[in-house]
């Protein structure tokens, strides 16, 4: 990858860096894996590994999907400016770019113990397969917030060397949030979808796409509340899911008349979602080590 050659603004775009929504989506229920596996700060040098990690896979993730999609993306409107599409950056290019860096976050991977070596396995291959189920299955986002989540069982395994129950309660909740959040997002493509061949969940629920969210909401919420009761949270937990819960009506309203600039305001709202439950979880631990 020669200084002079290789179009380094372009691979910035195609990783997605200058987007970092998804990189937020990912990183807070992992953090908030971490502090529940650790019961506080978790090790430092775990910590950084899989603040990198998330950064990184987020990363090849993308460059994944744009190589995956490149025959679909110049005929949506929100994709077509993709570097792949452009020809700013050429599919060698970014080939070598997604090695590059699935080598990079292995070489993480390696410094944890062994049990986290071996689901970072199934990491990979949820990571590299998402982009395709979009050709043959109806709700593609069950895999994404598979792929998502699998931070979390890694994040304990990492901490603690074993994945407890809480930890799959976690994952339950990812996938449902994933699938929230990213049909909100879907919603934005749903009629270029509908015209190319790509399966979403937005066109799956259709007309019922207000009440399938908002009933996944609600699932949602008592997921994390059952994870409350196991841990035996304080206050501060519950307050935030009362504060989620007003975010969630707001997303509802938001999509009320499907209109692409709303549909994506309620998509990118969700980073306030996992940003208030992973404060209220560091919060919760911070009192109870005073």
């Amino acid at each position: 990858m020669n200084k002079e050659r290789f179009p380094w603004r372009a691979a910035v775009q195609l990783m997605r860096l200058d987007r970092p929504i998804g990189i937020l989506l990912l990183l807070w229920p992992t953090l908030t894996a971490l502090w529940i596996a650790a019961a506080g700060w978790p090790d430092p040098k775990v910590l950084l590994i899989f603040v990198l990690g998330v950064i990184i896979m987020r990363s090849a993730g993308c460059v994944v999907n744009d190589l995956a999609d490149q025959r679909f993306d110049g005929q949506v409107a929100r994709t077509q400016n993709r570097p792949l599409i452009t020809g700013d950056i050429q599919q060698k290019q970014a080939i070598i770019l997604c090695v590059s860096l699935c080598l990079f976050a292995f070489g993480l991977v390696l410094m944890l113990n062994r049990l986290t070596i071996l689901l970072s396995i199934v990491a990979v291959l949820l990571a590299a397969s998402y982009p395709f189920m979009k050709r043959f299955m109806p709700i593609p986002q069950v895999v994404l917030g598979m792929a998502f989540g699998w931070a979390i069982p890694m994040a304990f395994a990492a901490q603690t060397g074993q994945v407890p129950a809480v930890a799959w309660w976690l994952f339950a909740a990812n996938i449902v949030w994933s699938v929230i959040y990213d049909t909100f997002y879907a919603m934005v493509d749903r009629e270029d979808d509908l015209k190319i061949g790509v399966q979403s969940t937005a066109i799956l629920f259709g007309q019922y796409d207000r009440i399938i969210t908002g009933s996944l909401q609600v699932l949602l919420l008592g997921i994390m509340w059952v994870v409350g009761d196991m841990m035996q949270f304080s206050v501060v937990f519950y307050a935030a899911l009362n504060i989620v819960l007003y975010l969630f009506i707001y997303q509802q309203w938001l999509i009320r008349d499907r209109e692409r600039t709303a549909c994506l305001k309620a998509f990118l709202n969700n980073n306030w979602v996992g940003a208030l439950f992973f404060v209220a979880i560091f919060i919760h631990f911070g009192m109870v080590g005073w």
